[in-house]
């Protein structure tokens, strides 16, 4: 349909509506990965090694289900579609960025270091130093997560 019509309207309506939905649910993961680095990390670091490996050990099997999968995925397909509709320098960086800085660490950094942990005894000898490190290293991409999340959220709103 030509530019102005119907369709128009509709696709001038629909990619400022995804991008702001985009930016919610970016936004909220940063939240909550900032809820991570900022308290909850270093709660479990102040616990005896074997009782902070297993609460989060606990952590990352119950995060393992379909409302945080929906949330941690979400966005990307919002800024995506938004994208597709609206083309922009700002829309193009909220994907990438988003994609790459949520989705890509999380699954070449923070996941891989969750398995080792999940593998983990936390009464077995080494253990502490198991935990010193998972806690520094996941930490610190955790960081790099939410910055990412939030950083995606504002090029979001910004599209």
């Amino acid at each position: 349909m030509a530019e102005g019509g119907v369709m128009g309207g509709a696709f001038e309506i629909a990619a400022p509506a995804l991008s702001a939905l985009a930016a919610l649910g970016a936004a909220a993961v940063g939240g909550l990965f900032f809820g991570f680095s900022n308290f909850i990390m270093a709660a479990l670091a102040r616990r005896p090694a074997g009782e902070g490996m297993a609460a989060m050990q606990a952590i990352n099997v119950t995060v393992l289900n379909p409302a945080l999968f929906a949330l941690l995925f979400g966005p990307a397909v919002l800024a995506a579609a938004a994208a597709a509709l609206a083309p922009s320098t700002a829309a193009l960086a909220a994907v990438a960025v988003y994609a790459l800085g949520c989705i890509g660490v999380t699954g070449t950094r923070n996941v891989p270091l969750n398995e080792k942990l999940r593998r983990a005894d936390p009464q077995e000898p080494g253990a502490e130093a198991l935990w010193r490190d998972y806690l520094r290293r996941w930490t610190r991409w955790n960081h790099l997560r939410a910055a990412a999340c939030f950083a995606s959220a504002g090029l979001a709103l910004a599209a």
